[in-house]
């Protein structure tokens, strides 16, 4: 039952981009279609994952057990950089077209601070593996969730009347800061 309250606090009540305002650039950047966006959700869901493992090695096999634990911060930046390269190489090698969709955001997922947020917050936890897995899982499908509902918030906003004012990045943020209130709703789910 813990694994699974663990999950959904990831995902629904603490949302990196609704709770912790983690990822913003990306979600705002990759929101506008819902293709991209879901594309580039699931390709932060495979880092976030990755790097939830791989930190959770490095903080507790090496780090903590030799008393280097200051050096957190720089070796999870170390291991984003790296997953996130293999990451890229892999969907330049499978899919030339969702490569070129993504663009300059792709390479944005190493400084997307929602994935080092994610090592972190696990690390402060003091999660055990299958833990950190579930929150990376849990943590990562919460960003593909809200990506997708904004860009298809953003899709049917292109059909709307919106004021001049307000196009672009301004109804973008008010959106945002509506469906994160709306996202405060699941903080009762889990005591």
């Amino acid at each position: 039952m813990e694994l699974a309250a663990i999950f959904i606090s990831a995902m629904l009540i603490n949302n990196f981009v609704f709770y912790y305002f983690l990822g913003i650039c990306p979600f705002l950047g990759v929101s506008k279609k819902i293709d991209s966006a879901f594309s580039m959700g699931l390709a932060v869901t495979f880092v976030m994952t990755l790097t939830a493992v791989v930190s959770w090695a490095i903080n507790y096999w090496i780090l903590i057990p030799y008393g280097l634990d200051y050096l957190q911060i720089v070796s999870f930046i170390l291991v984003i950089a790296s997953l996130v390269q293999l990451v890229e190489m892999f969907i330049r090698k499978i899919s030339p077209p969702l490569y070129q969709a993504m663009g300059i955001y792709l390479p944005l997922i190493t400084t997307n601070c929602a994935i080092m947020g994610l090592a972190i917050i696990a690390a402060r936890k003091e999660y055990g593996l299958a833990e950190t897995v579930i929150f990376g899982v849990g943590a990562g499908l919460g960003f593909t969730l809200a990506i997708v509902l904004m860009a298809g918030i953003r899709e049917q906003l292109e059909l709307a009347d919106v004021p001049e004012a307000l196009k672009g990045p301004g109804i973008a943020l008010i959106i945002a800061g509506i469906m994160a209130l709306a996202f405060m709703g699941f903080s009762g789910m889990i005591k």
